[in-house]
């Protein structure tokens, strides 16, 4: 009995994390979408920086109030992070820029396989038959969902390469961190916000006018351009601190796989409160593909031998053994991109 309590109280809480996740990721994006779209704020580097920046100020009054405590991160680590993240921020928005939207779809799926790469390959882990083809299964549903035209430019395909691989290496690396230094998703934050936050303020204006050829200091600000702005800056709070808890909680490939959910979200949404991104049969039928999939990778998973380290990493230390099958799992794009 106690041993089926533990069970249910960790399942509510996989499944509180993750709806948390999804619904800051899918109101970050809809109003990054308004802002973008109906009030030209086209300054996606810089609006970053201002999300961490607000971050930052968030775990400051947190620490004040006693409720993170003091912890350490090695310098040479939140350095690599802060790398990993930045790039997987700025190549998003240039792959976006320079590759069709196709292409650029494309290029998000392959972060799966990415992640199972690194996940093999750094984490000693195994997928049996049934999860590889339930990831599979994800994969087509979300490509027949949001794949249209497909061009390729040797400058967009490199673009591209950058941002998936520094985005599955920043996913991975939370994971890692949260395990090897045994930090909260708060006190990993605490100590990545500001220095991601410093590093996207300096370079995200100069960023931004290469990208859009305007200046973000001559933006008209009105009190309306100023709401969306602050709303999206509140939510990317949520946004951030869930995408730490969730990659903590399950894995970077989890994360992934289930985040898809949140593209499918997008698109009803968007069909929603914007007409024009309508819902069509070839969407319908992608998104039960991905549904479907999604479902069986959870159930696939979570059964033994479904995910599970090889027996060579008993060797590993224990801090990084436990946790690596999981039945649930984003990305956030802090960037708002869908």
């Amino acid at each position: 009995m106690a041993l089926s309590n533990k069970a249910d109280k960790k399942a509510t809480a996989d499944a509180a994390a993750w709806m948390f996740n999804v619904v800051t990721s899918v109101g970050i994006i809809i109003v990054n979408k308004a802002l973008m779209a109906t009030y030209g704020f086209s300054f996606a580097t810089t609006l970053t920086g201002l999300h961490f920046a607000t971050t930052t100020v968030m775990t400051a009054v947190l620490r004040w109030l006693g409720y993170i405590q003091s912890s350490h991160l090695p310098f040479p680590e939140l350095m690599k992070f802060v790398l990993f993240a930045n790039f997987s921020i700025v190549g998003m928005n240039v792959s976006l820029m320079w590759n069709s939207v196709g292409f650029y779809q494309i290029a998000k799926l392959s972060m799966i396989p990415v992640s199972c790469f690194l996940e093999v390959v750094l984490d000693k882990i195994r997928y049996s038959r049934d999860t590889k083809l339930s990831i599979g299964l994800v994969l087509l549903g979300v490509g027949v969902c949001t794949v249209t035209d497909v061009s390729v430019n040797t400058k967009g395909f490199l673009a591209a390469f950058i941002a998936v691989w520094s985005t599955a290496l920043q996913q991975y690396y939370v994971h890692f961190l949260q395990k090897k230094y045994s930090l909260s998703s708060f006190n990993l934050l605490g100590h990545t916000a500001p220095a991601q936050a410093a590093s996207l303020l300096l370079v995200g204006p100069f960023l931004d006018y290469w990208m859009t050829s305007k200046r973000v200091d001559a933006f008209n600000y009105n009190g309306v351009s100023v709401m969306f702005i602050a709303l999206s800056c509140t939510i990317a709070v949520g946004t951030n601190l869930s995408q730490f808890i969730c990659i903590g909680r399950f894995t970077a490939v989890s994360f992934q796989v289930i985040g898809h959910m949140k593209t499918i979200l997008v698109l009803v949404l968007g069909f929603i409160f914007f007409g024009k991104e309508g819902l069509n049969v070839q969407v319908i039928v992608g998104m039960i593909i991905a549904v479907v999939g999604m479902i069986w990778y959870g159930n696939a998973s979570s059964k033994p031998g479904g995910k599970e380290r090889r027996s060579s990493s008993s060797s590993l230390p224990t801090s990084r053994q436990h946790k690596q099958h999981s039945s649930m799992s984003e990305s956030t794009e802090v960037d708002g991109k869908a």
